[in-house]
Parts: C-alpha cells; structure tokens; sequence
C-alpha cells in the first residue's frame, strides 16, 4: 500500500484510509496529500 502524507500537519496517511474520504483522518481536515519521494543512491561510474 502507499503511504501518502498530509500537506497540512505532515502525518502519514495510508493509502486505504482515503478510499471512502478523501480528507485528512487526523482532524485536520486537509484535502491535499502527497507522496514523499524515496531517496535515491549515487554511484559513481568507474
């Protein structure tokens, strides 16, 4: 499942808690999310 995180308080929200509702489960009420971004490693080239 992917994790999303709230615009306004910065939680984490599951992806299945937005399946009814579109809105924040942390009572902020916030309809904007999104997904953070994973980190990514650099190598470097030989």
């Amino acid at each position: 499942m992917p994790t999303y995180k709230c615009f306004k308080c910065g939680k984490k929200v599951q992806d299945g808690a937005l399946e009814k509702r579109f809105v924040c489960p942390h009572n902020c009420d916030s309809k904007i999310f999104y997904k953070p971004r994973t980190k990514v490693k650099k190598i470097k080239a030989i």
